[in-house]
């Protein structure tokens, strides 16, 4: 992941997102184990990608600029979503090809009146949207009154959860590297530059309405895998479950530092705030708030909206003092000590050693379903390492995490001397890996495995 390296202080605005992602993701490993097992990682991304697709749907229009933020997003997954199982139920829309041509279809076909409505009507983004957005709501509840209808057979197991990998996961990569791809084209340069000024865009001879046009395409492409994705998951038609995307996707945007101005954003952006806005959902439903639990959802996502507000009016303010410091730096850094607070939650090292044999009783399914998410071999003896074995597994992985910092740290310095931040970062991963080494000696039993055994045990009654 490549997060414009060449030019730290182009990139500055994602170093808050960074630091959010890796504390949240701290915070989440910590409070639940759980997470980072394959059906944990699995169940994640099939939650998470509804919102990611629709964030990129987001981003693409809010670049063009005029302050365009589609609240319509919410609605429209939901108008594909119920039109689609119906079209299904009639037995009009069933192979993966119609499907997936009907969802596009749909998604384009509404942005292109949108856009053209923006352009040659000239009626403000944020009224055609919120226009949009009233009539799709109602119309969903006109096509389904109520949740009902299955989704087609073959899209039934995407929304398992139960594998890593997954044709959702296919649907967001090549999402991801589309727009990475699309990003340095000569069009992408002109959609930022209207962003930014469209006078300006204009007297240079870009074709301002055909960007824009080909803009609120791009996002319909977008809004339909997002809703292809929602269909999955829920494997059903439902006329609300999309309307509740319009204010985390938006949140999302602002978070991931996408400007509502226009000519700043991009995927991993946008990526990085929908992933923070599903870690905070995850985090707060680790603790028990009662009745009231939605309630505190929603005023964390109204709190963080307004913060990104905030971070975004302070930005040019701080890009003075932190220009130099690369955001590319700072992700791996951040993803050397995320890996060893993973490893150290997942395996807990103070636990004596006879533990893991008394997981031997622990059926093994459930066994599978706590693995690591890379122990997915057929059976636990496939990874069974010896002490020696494991420590030199972690020396291996310390020369090569040392290896990688310096190299990404003298790239991103330009010069010989690096920053004291780096000697920082450099200090704390080589102290942190040392410390798993000498505290890894027979300790390899799981506490997540544990607590499970325990609930099994006594479901069991024994």
């Amino acid at each position: 992941m490549k997060l414009n390296a060449s030019s730290p202080s182009g990139s500055t605005y994602l170093l808050v997102p960074i630091l959010l992602l890796f504390a949240l993701l701290i915070v989440a490993v910590i409070r639940s184990p759980s997470l980072i097992s394959g059906t944990g990682i699995g169940s994640a991304l099939i939650v998470a990608a509804p919102l990611v697709l629709a964030t990129y749907a987001l981003m693409v229009v809010a670049i063009a600029g005029r302050g365009t933020v589609d609240l319509s997003v919410g609605p429209l997954l939901g108008f594909i979503n119920v039109t689609l199982v119906q079209l299904h139920g009639a037995d009009l829309v069933s192979s993966p090809l119609a499907v997936f041509a009907y969802v596009i279809a749909a998604g384009v076909a509404y942005q292109l009146v949108m856009g053209l409505i923006i352009i040659y009507v000239r009626v403000q983004p944020i009224i055609v949207a919120l226009s949009g957005y009233l009539a799709l709501s109602g119309i969903n509840l006109v096509i389904m009154p109520r949740p009902s209808g299955t989704a087609p057979d073959w899209m039934m197991s995407w929304g398992a959860g139960t594998s890593i990998f997954s044709p959702v996961l296919v649907i967001v990569v090549l999402s991801t590297a589309a727009w990475l791809v699309f990003a340095r084209s000569a069009f992408c340069g002109h959609l930022r530059m209207m962003g930014f000024d469209e006078r300006a865009a204009y007297t240079s001879g870009v074709r301002i309405n055909a960007v824009r046009l080909g803009a609120h395409c791009i996002a319909g492409v977008f809004s339909g895998l997002a809703a292809l994705t929602v269909t999955s998951l829920i494997g059903s038609g439902d006329p609300t479950q999309g309307t509740t995307y319009t204010l985390i996707a938006v949140t999302a945007l602002v978070l991931g530092g996408t400007s509502l101005a226009g000519g700043r954003g991009g995927a991993i952006g946008s990526l990085i705030g929908a992933l923070n806005l599903f870690l905070i959902g995850y985090v707060l439903a680790t603790f028990n708030f009662g009745g009231i639990q939605g309630f505190v959802t929603e005023m964390a996502y109204g709190l963080i909206l307004v913060l990104s507000f905030l971070l975004s009016v302070a930005l040019p303010y701080l890009q003075r003092h932190i220009r130099h410091v690369s955001p590319f730096l700072v992700f791996v850094a951040l993803s050397m000590l995320f890996t060893a607070v993973m490893l150290h939650a997942k395996y807990d090292y103070g636990q004596p050693a006879n533990v893991q044999e008394s997981t031997a009783s622990f059926p093994a399914d459930e066994r599978a379903s706590s693995a690591f998410f890379f122990e997915l071999g057929e059976s636990a003896s496939d990874f069974a390492m010896s002490a020696n074995q494991k420590s030199m597994a972690l020396a291996a992985l310390l020369l090569v995490s040392v290896v990688f910092i310096l190299r990404v740290s003298v790239a991103e310095a330009k010069t010989r001397l690096m920053t004291p931040f780096m000697y920082v970062s450099l200090l704390i991963i080589i102290l942190v890996v040392i410390w798993l080494l000498a505290t890894s000696n027979g300790h390899a039993a799981q506490s997540f495995a544990s607590a499970k055994k325990q609930a099994w045990m006594i479901a069991v009654g024994a």
